[in-house]
């Protein structure tokens, strides 16, 4: 399936998951240097707000990183592609287990070791998950995705590889963002609505394969390509022109 065809309106009454790099922020260099403006924040409060709580912000990013840069607003979140999320009444649901924990410092020095080979490397080190990135030197990319299956075998189904953008990311095999968006639906005040995902990545996938099984509409941003999704939208731009017409 590719995605070609825009979106018509956003009902008010649906469930909105938004994921945060690539969709409602524009991707940098490294995630460090990433630039919040400084309406989204409001944008993500008064969309929350006309939805009765149904919005949540899914990210591979910690939930607490995800909080600094978008204060004020603090809703319905997971962070750590599923791994962390945080219901719309603030409760914690879920965070990452011990088993992950150990396979991520059995993989830390290794990974450490590939990304001192060049200091245009940067390995991101979020807590429950560990990200290795080449944005800045491309021509690593085919080393990187092999060597995340190479150490994805070792760990025996402790841990997923999810290869993105520019970057491998070792996270737990127990949760993604469909499984996350699945969990939010159970859930008031998501419970019940037509869900609307929108998603950039390859980790975007199973919430675009969840939000379709539901019925509902799934929008990739970026350049059009193969994808679950069945809508597209061409940049974050239009994204948040979407969001707030």
């Amino acid at each position: 399936m590719c995605g070609a065809q825009e979106p018509t309106g956003l009902d008010p009454s649906a469930a909105l998951f938004l994921d945060f790099d690539g969709t409602l922020i524009d991707i940098a260099s490294s995630p460090a240097r990433v630039r919040v403006p400084p309406e989204l924040p409001r944008l993500l409060l008064k969309l929350r707000k006309e939805r009765g709580g149904a919005l949540a912000v899914l990210s591979g990013r910690p939930l607490a990183e995800l909080d600094r840069l978008l204060a004020p607003w603090r809703g319905a979140a997971a962070g750590l592609h599923g791994s962390e999320r945080r219901r719309a009444d603030g409760q914690i649901a879920c965070g990452p287990d011990a088993r992950t924990a150990r396979a991520l410092s059995r993989l830390r020095p290794r990974l450490e070791a590939f990304a001192a080979r060049d200091p245009r490397l940067f390995l991101e080190d979020k807590g429950g998950a560990l990200a290795l990135h080449c944005r800045s030197v491309p021509q690593y990319e085919a080393e990187l995705r092999a060597l995340g299956e190479s150490l994805e075998r070792e760990e025996g189904g402790a841990l997923r590889v999810i290869a993105g953008k520019m970057v491998i990311e070792f996270a737990s095999a127990r949760a993604d963002k469909g499984a996350a968006i699945e969990a939010f639906l159970r859930e008031p005040p998501f419970r019940g609505r037509v869900p609307v995902f929108l998603g950039d990545d390859v980790t975007d996938e199973d919430g675009f394969a969840a939000v379709n099984r539901r019925g509902g509409i799934s929008i990739r941003v970026g350049p059009p390509q193969e994808t679950q999704a069945r809508f597209h939208l061409h940049s974050v731009g239009a994204v948040l022109s979407w969001l707030d017409p």
